[in-house]
């Protein structure tokens, strides 16, 4: 039984689908615009933490979109995992099975100089 929602791109989605019993909201592949979609739950504070393993050694069609979500999960302080060892220690951490209240960074002074310019 899971305590997490599950979200992911295409073909993640797909796997994780047929091996899991569990409910899961599949976006569009990642270079269709999947990994953007993440981006944006996690902007509209739906996502709490991501794991999004990549090939570091393969360029990819979507890289920009790839640089984008990463970003989007430092903006807005999303637990990321990016590798298997990070993923097992973030699953793993005793955290995952109770509430947390990550600290949300304060962006309205950016806000503020975003209107003047």
């Amino acid at each position: 039984m899971l305590r997490h929602k599950l979200y992911a791109t295409g073909t993640t989605g797909k796997l994780l689908k047929s091996e899991m019993d569990s409910e899961i909201t599949i976006f569009k592949s990642g270079p269709l615009g999947g990994d953007q979609q993440v981006g944006s739950r996690i902007s509209e504070g739906k996502i709490d933490f991501l794991i999004f393993f990549w090939d570091p050694l393969e360029s990819q069609s979507h890289d920009p979109n790839v640089k984008v979500l990463l970003r989007m999960a430092v903006v807005w302080n999303i637990p990321t995992a990016c590798n298997r060892a990070s993923a097992d220690f973030l699953i793993s951490s005793p955290l995952m099975n109770q509430k947390y209240s990550r600290m949300l960074p304060n962006y309205n002074d950016y806000r503020v100089r975003l209107k003047k310019t």
